[in-house]
């Protein structure tokens, strides 16, 4: 049954695609700035900007790992007149961004494009968090994100261009178990990115907002350090992405003036069920989800049936161990 239904809203998606496509901004000779750069999905935009002809900036905190994605990011210049800059500098702190951008404006050229991908997890049930790592995540995952808009958007307003990225998560969308604290950091982008394109779209400026899956990068083995194994059991139902693809799509998207960014069906169908009063390209992309909202709440239910079927399992747990080992206890005895 589902099936039925996900084969048509799939060949639709790909029509609205086609209808949608607009004519790519070329970034050649312009300068991208990409915050969480030495690593994962930041890295690989980095890198797919080199590729286009853009100079490019990375901006991280760990100075030998930004030293080292410098080196090989220089490897895919298509120009020896590329710049490609490295800054270390902590994006939750707002008077050192500040300055650190007027910086390399200074020294690479007016900044185009601010590719936001700095970010952590940290998962757990939400007694188990300390106060710090609660600041930590919404240090790095919000202010680490509206800071850097904060001190670029007076430029680009006044140069009347700008394309500004923000990354946040499919659990920008949906909460889910282990993520209370992450999803709450991910879910304020999403109210900055409806309330900044607002702001910013009379000027020339378009926004995007990122909502990558599971993606294989050094942050995701990381996270997985802490994730219960309800959360691990969750996330293994929509599979791992590789980074280069969830940049290529990132990057794609943000070129041609997409909100929204977003890979695989699954994705679509969650993007599309929250799509809200979010911006929108076009009537035709509206007419769409107003035809697909219905089967898609269909299918979402059954997510969440799902979802909640594998956390009551993980909860009866240790009460069938304590008695089996009840049993074996009177058994023996």
């Amino acid at each position: 049954m589902i099936i039925i239904i996900l084969i048509p809203l799939f060949i639709i998606a790909l029509i609205i695609k086609y209808l949608k496509r607009r004519k790519k901004v070329s970034i050649e000779g312009k300068h991208v700035v990409v915050t969480g750069g030495s690593s994962g999905i930041g890295k690989s935009v980095a890198i797919l900007a080199a590729k286009k002809g853009a100079h490019v900036t990375i901006i991280a905190r760990n100075i030998d790992k930004l030293s080292e994605a410098q080196e090989e990011l220089k490897k895919y210049r298509v120009s020896e007149d590329q710049i490609i800059n490295k800054v270390s500098v902590d994006v939750a702190n707002y008077e050192d961004v500040e300055n650190n951008l007027c910086e390399i404006e200074e020294t690479v050229g007016p900044i185009f494009m601010l590719i936001n991908c700095a970010g952590m997890a940290i998962c757990g049930r939400v007694e188990d968090f300390t106060e710090q790592d609660i600041k930590t995540l919404i240090e790095v995952n919000f202010l680490g994100t509206l800071y850097p808009i904060k001190a670029i958007v007076p430029k680009f307003k006044q140069r009347r261009e700008g394309i500004i990225v923000l990354t946040g998560s499919q659990v920008s969308l949906v909460g889910m178990y282990g993520y209370s604290v992450y999803s709450s950091s991910k879910f304020a982008l999403r109210g900055l990115a409806e309330s900044l394109i607002m702001e910013v779209k009379p000027y020339n400026i378009s926004v995007t907002l990122a909502l990558p899956p599971d993606t294989n990068t050094p942050g995701f083995e990381n996270e997985n350090k802490t994730k219960p194994k309800e959360t691990h059991l969750l996330s293994n139902t929509a599979g791992l992405y590789n980074p280069e693809d969830v940049a290529k799509k990132l990057l794609d998207d943000s070129l041609m003036g997409h909100f929204f960014s977003f890979i695989g069906l699954e994705s679509f169908i969650l993007t599309t069920l929250c799509v809200g009063m979010s911006p929108f390209g076009s009537f035709v992309e509206v007419l769409v989800q107003c035809v697909a909202l219905g089967p898609l709440r269909l299918i979402g239910a059954f997510y969440i049936m799902y979802f909640d079927k594998i956390i009551k399992k993980c909860f009866l747990e240790p009460v069938k161990k304590r008695t089996v080992i009840i049993n074996s206890i009177v058994l023996f005895s």
